[in-house]
């Protein structure tokens, strides 16, 4: 059988997998096993455990479960409630300033979580329900949390652009720091959008401005407490603020600082909220685990896939069809964003990054694109991916959290934060600096 025959094979087998609810990792490793046994016999079950099992035991995955545990403790802590009240305490007298603040504290509390579905949860409980109060849109309240919980895969430090920098072989603490101006011009543009929104809706002010004598005695009696709120989150930037340092520095390896910080924030969550019941811990180490396996999962599946595709030369064949292309490097890359846009409708940022990257890394070095460039451009289309339907996770952690908002209007309200992230790539297009600048500056 032809390569390009048995890569349709491949990818209709994997659609239908996952179109019958089959988990991405059973559907990855599945029809992996299926190619591989067809096409060069049961002897090549030796090879599959062999290579599920290698690729999950490099020492640079011991950060991913480590990054998982802090963004845990963050996550499971009212962290999120003091960020959001502090926010809200600056912007809110900005029109649409709880829109505005509800975005902040998604940037900064993906910093401290570097989880986008953990970000849109903890955010959003206390956020869409205020700003529903307040008489913002559905959509509004909706999209600007969607569109910020997606900036955790972005703005370091970040599980994503770990694995991407395994796969590729490329430095983690240069693709952290490379996220790091994209991330917050990503998050001025929500911010923009959302000012745009409230106006065109009629604008929101600051309720102090609006509302009666006792209304504003109560609120500014809870200035302090919102001060108070602010000091509480503080140690924990603090922490970010040290990993990155560390690794900047120089001090130590991503699994060293990502080892510190996990128990760094785990001991502040106890200390500062006093989680002392074995109940909180025992929940903070679940959710750990849980995500820590299914990414592992992913990886190791993807990892036979990878293999898969190699064994039967589809890869080769691909990755040679598109080098072979006659056309500008730009089309190129507008012809890479449109497939990695598409992936990411479909499949989780991680086994995108896993399947795609090792392939994709000869072809941009080639072109002459600057691989840690290309790495913000892939995660801000799998930021995409997290917004758009039929998979789009923070679309239904959104529609969880605020059942009565109809799946349609979550989505129409996310749309525009979207396009927001196509401006962002486009803008990275035309001033690749954005995004090489600060690790050049950082790093030398």
């Amino acid at each position: 059988m032809d390569p390009i025959t048995a890569g349709i094979l491949v990818a209709i087998g994997l659609i239908v997998l996952m179109g019958i609810g089959m988990p991405i990792a059973f559907a990855l490793g599945g029809i992996s096993l299926i190619a591989l046994v067809s096409s060069r016999g049961i002897a090549e079950l030796t090879y599959f455990g062999e290579t599920f099992f290698d690729r999950i035991a490099e020492f640079g995955f011991i950060a991913i479960p480590m990054f998982i545990l802090m963004g845990a403790a963050v996550a499971s802590s009212p962290t999120g409630r003091d960020l959001y009240r502090s926010l809200d305490l600056w912007l809110g007298r900005l029109p649409g300033g709880l829109a505005i603040s509800n975005i902040g504290a998604c940037s900064i509390f993906a910093a401290l979580s570097g989880s986008s579905p953990a970000t849109c949860a903890a955010i959003g409980k206390m956020g869409i329900p205020e700003m529903r109060t307040r008489g913002y849109p559905d959509g509004v309240a909706a999209g600007c949390i969607a569109a910020g919980g997606t900036l955790g895969i972005l703005i370091p430090p970040s599980v994503t652009m770990i694995i991407y920098g395994i796969s590729t072989e490329t430095s983690i603490g240069r693709l952290f720091i490379a996220g790091v101006i994209p991330g917050f011009m990503l998050a001025g543009l929500f911010m923009a959008w959302t000012l745009i929104a409230c106006k065109l809706a009629g604008g929101y002010h600051n309720p102090l401005a609006t509302t009666t004598e006792s209304l504003k005695r109560n609120m500014r009696e809870n200035i302090d407490a919102n001060l108070k709120a602010l000091v509480r989150v503080l140690p924990f930037l603090v922490v970010v603020l040290g990993i990155l340092f560390a690794l900047y520095g120089g001090v130590a390896t991503p699994s060293e600082a990502a080892g510190v910080g996990a128990i760094l924030c785990l001991a502040l969550a106890i200390l500062i909220y006093r989680m002392w019941q074995i109940g909180p811990i025992k929940l903070i180490m679940r959710d750990s685990l849980r995500e820590s396996v299914m990414i592992m999962l992913i990886i190791a599946a993807a990892e036979v896939f990878a293999y898969a595709l190699s064994s039967l030369f589809i890869t080769q064949t691909v990755a040679g069809a598109i080098a072979d292309l006659e056309v500008n490097r730009w089309v190129l890359m507008g012809v890479i964003n449109i497939f990695l846009l598409v992936a990411g409708f479909f499949l989780p940022p991680v086994a995108v990054i896993v399947m795609t990257a090792p392939i994709l890394m000869p072809i941009i070095l080639a072109a002459d694109f600057d691989p840690y460039w290309f790495a913000v451009v892939l995660t801000i289309n799998l930021e995409i991916g997290l917004i758009t339907p039929p998979v789009g996770l923070n679309l239904f952690i959104i529609n969880s959290i605020a059942p009565d908002i109809s799946l349609r209007d979550v989505l129409l309200g996310s749309l525009p934060y979207a396009l927001c992230m196509v401006l962002g790539i486009l803008l990275l297009c035309f001033f690749p600096g954005l995004a090489t600048w600060l690790p050049d500056l950082v790093m030398s």
